[in-house]
């Protein structure tokens, strides 16, 4: 809501170095707290707003943002640049790299982001807005992230009615409960198969939750999964290229893999798949989408 510059910008004016303390901010009732796991991240960017400054560079435990997690992929490549669009979907799609509400507060302000390893000299990953000339430079899939923390739980033989999602998903989010995906099938004998995902810290409550629901609906039954994952494509470039959920769909398929949900946006495709498939998938759609490879610069095109 605001940052005081005042004293700080007399002390870089007089060529000081300002240190300050992160993590931390007030609430409504103006309690000092904490902004959460990576809250230090947010402090800076709001800072670097609040100062105009031409770059928020982050030092961390990494040299940049990857393809993916060189953990399962040995051929991950650090990317040069992305975009705040794509940052924020990898994010928020298991990549650990910054925290959601710093890239959020970056694309909204405008800040440019950079993120640098605290030990080790190097450019780094810009993270900046995605325009025109930003999106005809990326590659179709610029990352894959993914998520094992995932849990899937599916209510049968719904009474096909108006209403019924909102039934089962109120009873859900008031136990504070956050859905991720959600799949609905409508079958012959004008029932629905009803499936939805979540946290696997909250598969228990959600079982509980839907136990009681499937009583009201009079559902025929319910069943759970917690041994799932999500993995994701992440590209600006997708917009403008077809056929790419097609290449991820034929690539699982060729490793075996089979694919239980699908969602979808202009940016990024995600599947529930078996966890036990993870990284093969993971590593599999990597070498579909090339990503080990060093892009063509402008130029050369």
């Amino acid at each position: 809501q605001h940052i005081d510059t005042e004293k700080m910008r007399a002390s870089l004016n007089r060529g000081r170095v300002v240190i300050l303390a992160g993590f931390q901010g007030r609430d409504a009732e103006g309690n000092i707290t904490t902004l959460g796991r990576g809250g230090s991240d947010t402090t800076a960017v709001a800072l670097a707003a609040a100062l105009e400054a031409d770059e928020c560079q982050i030092y961390t435990d990494v040299d940049g943002v990857y393809t993916t997690d060189p953990r399962v992929v040995e051929g991950a490549r650090r990317l040069d640049k992305i975009t705040f669009e794509e940052m924020l979907e990898m994010a928020s799609l298991g990549s650990k790299v910054l925290q959601i509400r710093a890239v959020e507060f970056a694309g909204k302000y405008n800040v440019k982001l950079r993120v640098l390893h605290s030990m080790q000299e190097g450019p780094g990953t810009l993270i900046t807005i995605d325009d025109e000339d930003v999106a005809m430079e990326s590659p179709v899939v610029s990352g894959i992230a993914f998520n094992r923390d995932e849990a899937k739980v599916t209510i049968k033989g719904v009474p096909d009615i108006p209403g019924v999602a909102s039934r089962i998903l109120g009873p859900v989010s008031q136990a504070n409960i956050e859905v991720d995906m959600i799949v609905q099938n409508v079958s012959d004998d004008r029932t629905t198969d009803f499936t939805f995902t979540v946290h696997r810290n909250d598969y228990q409550n959600t079982l509980d939750v839907c136990a009681k629901v499937c009583d009201e609906l009079g559902a025929r039954e319910y069943d759970g999964d917690e041994k799932i994952a999500k993995v994701s494509i992440v590209g600006v470039g997708m917009r403008s290229h077809a056929g790419v959920a097609t290449r991820m769909f034929e690539a699982l398929a060729a490793e075996g893999i089979n694919i239980q949900i699908i969602s979808t946006s202009e940016i990024k495709v995600s599947v529930i798949i078996a966890e036990k498939y993870l990284e093969l998938a993971v590593r599999a759609l990597h070498s579909v989408f090339e990503l080990d490879r060093e892009p063509v610069e402008s130029s050369e095109v």
